[in-house]
């Protein structure tokens, strides 16, 4: 007998982007047959009127090994994060990946290697307007190499957060990264509100390497009217054949800590931005509106707090996720209980609800196909993304009629309350969330990409 039987949902198939009512049978951590009659299990599931899909990959995220922002994300659907994003990772991945691996997780975790911290700190460069000269970049090739040896899923780039970094860095670790098919994810570097030369120089990296570059949290970096010009860009890139994709938020409400170069004075004057537009999103200031005192107390009291920065329009988050080369992302983080961004939470429940219920911008099978099967097939984890026998038993049970976010802005509400309308996730085949609640489960694995 099967371990559980997920009977009288509708499947979303991925590859064919179609939905069929079928049973799912899962037998210990894989899909083991898909049936037109019911079955039978030692556990067996109604999932009527509910659709059964693939486990959510979330291809930004910041958990790296916190166990809050996990089960956030497994109640969201999400099934497996990629971590180390933004340049910023452990230094040690193969003791990161051993410690994940004894203690189990609430979901899968495939991670990057940090451009700017572990390697340029590792190097010695502590200063962010520092660049490297060419011994660290090399000292920094050779380290991202064993990283990725023991199964780093790339190289990630923070250039926002090292305004000093020459595109020499990058261009030699994106060099590395296309040597071992590795995706490189970047947040771009942004002088001012109205740069565009940032994406330019991510383009030029593509085109002189070859590496397959992804975009993050594109709506955070080019709001403010800049999202249609930008999103051309790409799409010139991509006309002409290089490896680009993007990833992007619901939310055009960006978050960062506080004591990065993002929230030095002198940018927060370049960008013109003003004291009301931010809000502090951890610690003892939690939900106030920033103002001058209040910034320069920070910068000496509690500097490295989490701050949202309020801009850009909703209409910016629509415009890049129905591209076909787009994927939805959390950019979650390791924040405490009660704290942080509504993307902890509400990422997954709120893109299925506004573009596919609400806005009707794509059509429920390719809004899945954009959260599950293109971010597998583009990293490479060949056993996810879709709903056939010996795949991955990780699935998402929703309804498309109920789902919701309920997370709102600290200075508003609960940023971590948990959506409605995903009653079911399982994760290597077990039951991980129960009637839209995290049972505690440890079934997660670590995703160490192999050499090809």
């Amino acid at each position: 007998m099967i371990s559980t039987a997920i009977n009288h949902g509708i499947v979303v198939d991925t590859h064919e982007k179609k939905c069929r009512k079928l049973h799912v049978g899962l037998d210990g951590s894989k899909i083991a047959v898909l049936s037109e009659t019911p079955l039978q299990g030692e556990k067996v599931i109604d999932a009527s009127g509910f659709y059964v899909a693939p486990g959510f990959i979330d291809v930004h995220g910041h958990i790296d090994g916190s166990l809050y922002p996990a089960e956030l994300s497994a109640c969201q659907g999400v099934t497996v994060t990629v971590g180390g994003n933004c340049g910023l990772s452990p230094a040690d991945l193969d003791a990161f990946f051993c410690t994940q691996e004894e203690r189990g997780f609430p979901i899968h975790q495939a991670m990057l290697i940090g451009h700017g911290t572990p390697l340029r700190q590792a190097v010695g460069i502590t200063d962010p307007y520092q660049k490297a000269d060419k011994r660290q970049i090399a000292q920094m090739v050779a380290m991202a190499e064993e990283a990725l040896r023991q199964g780093a899923c790339g190289i990630s780039f923070g250039l926002d957060y090292v305004p000093g970094c020459d595109i020499e860095e990058v261009i030699a670790l994106a060099r590395l990264a296309a040597k071992y098919h590795r995706i490189c994810p970047v947040h771009t570097r942004l002088l001012t509100e109205g740069d565009l030369y940032s994406l330019f120089e991510i383009i030029k990296v593509a085109e002189q390497t070859g590496a397959h570059m992804l975009i993050s949290h594109f709506v955070y970096q080019y709001c403010e009217g800049l999202i249609e010009r930008a999103l051309r860009m790409v799409d010139r890139a991509r006309d002409r054949g290089l490896p680009i994709h993007i990833d992007s938020g619901m939310y055009t409400n960006w978050a960062t800590f506080f004591d990065t170069a993002t929230f030095e004075y002198q940018n927060i004057q370049a960008n013109h931005w003003k004291w009301d537009q931010m809000v502090v999103a951890t610690g003892q200031y939690k939900g106030q509106v920033m103002n001058e005192e209040l910034f320069f107390h920070m910068k000496k009291y509690a500097p490295h707090e989490s701050v949202i920065c309020f801009e850009g329009n909703e209409q910016e988050v629509y415009e890049c996720l129905v591209k076909d080369y787009a994927m939805p992302s959390s950019d979650t983080c390791g924040y405490e209980k009660g704290e942080g961004h509504p993307q902890i939470a509400g990422s997954f429940p709120r893109y299925l609800r506004k573009m596919v219920r609400e806005k009707k911008l794509l059509s429920l099978e390719e809004a899945v196909y954009k959260a599950t099967l293109l971010p597998a097939t583009l990293f490479g984890f060949e056993e996810k993304g879709c709903i056939e026998p010996g795949m991955d038993g990780d699935l998402t049970v929703f309804s498309l009629e109920e789902i919701c976010d309920k997370a709102d802005y600290p200075h508003r509400g609960e940023p971590d309350a948990k959506p409605l309308g995903i009653p079911y996730v399982f994760v290597d085949g077990k039951c991980v969330v129960e009637k839209g609640e995290y049972q505690n489960t440890r079934s997660g694995k670590t995703i160490r990409k192999q050499e090809k």
